[in-house]
């Protein structure tokens, strides 16, 4: 009978952006104080799962949303550059909240072909990474679980892959990937046989986060 292995993708915390900066995988933005609370609850959440591996994202929230798990596991932390946020020509616009930044014509270059997209990273190529990562992930912690956090719209992407959806292009106000949310990964050996959601920090949620951040 197949071993249970189980990967959470984790999302970072609230990340203090008063600007409303879409920062990608620019240096220097460090979680919020609701953001630190925010990775607190999760790690009480999940205190009890059957956690022997952790992987995040190079970037300081990502890292600093990790540190409450790596405590509360007394485990080592492997940085791993596939988890990155997504690439971005856009980095480092005042974009505000949901999809303002279309309303400025100095953008429009940037929207020629929305199903690749052309404003950044390929679908694909961030599919390719992120199920790599998470296959060393699902082999290093076999017979158990692991947490990975990544960003929003690469585990958004490798979870539509994984629901078998052809068309990867999407409104990004639609991506059900919250601040601080697992989407959950369980496989049967290497077979992927479900895919959860969850929110366990989603009381602290203020509203609508900027895509791409």
């Amino acid at each position: 009978m197949a071993e249970t292995t189980v990967v959470h993708l984790m999302r970072h915390g609230e990340v203090h952006n008063p600007n409303g900066i879409l920062y990608g995988r620019l240096p220097g933005y460090h979680l919020s104080d609701n953001g630190r609370l925010m990775a607190e609850v999760v790690a009480k959440a999940v205190a009890a799962r059957d956690i022997v591996a952790l992987y995040s994202s190079p970037l300081e929230r990502a890292q600093e949303t990790m540190a409450p798990l790596a405590a509360t596991f007394g485990l080592e932390v492997t940085s791993d550059d596939r988890l990155i946020e997504a690439g971005n020509l856009l980095e480092g616009r005042m974009v505000g909240q949901g999809l303002a930044v279309l309303r400025d014509p100095r953008n429009y270059r940037y929207f020629w072909n929305p199903m690749r997209p052309s404003w950044g990273e390929a679908y694909p190529a961030i599919i390719d990474r992120m199920r790599s990562v998470i296959d060393d992930a699902r082999r290093a912690a076999r017979g158990h679980e692991a947490v990975l956090v990544s960003h929003q719209l690469p585990i958004w992407a490798i979870r539509m892959a994984a629901e078998g959806r052809r068309r990867l292009w999407h409104d990004p106000r639609r991506r059900q990937c919250g601040l601080a949310s697992l989407t959950t990964f369980t496989f049967e050996g290497e077979r992927l046989v479900s895919v959860g959601y969850s929110e366990p920090a989603g009381s602290l949620a203020k509203g609508p986060s900027i895509p791409g951040a």
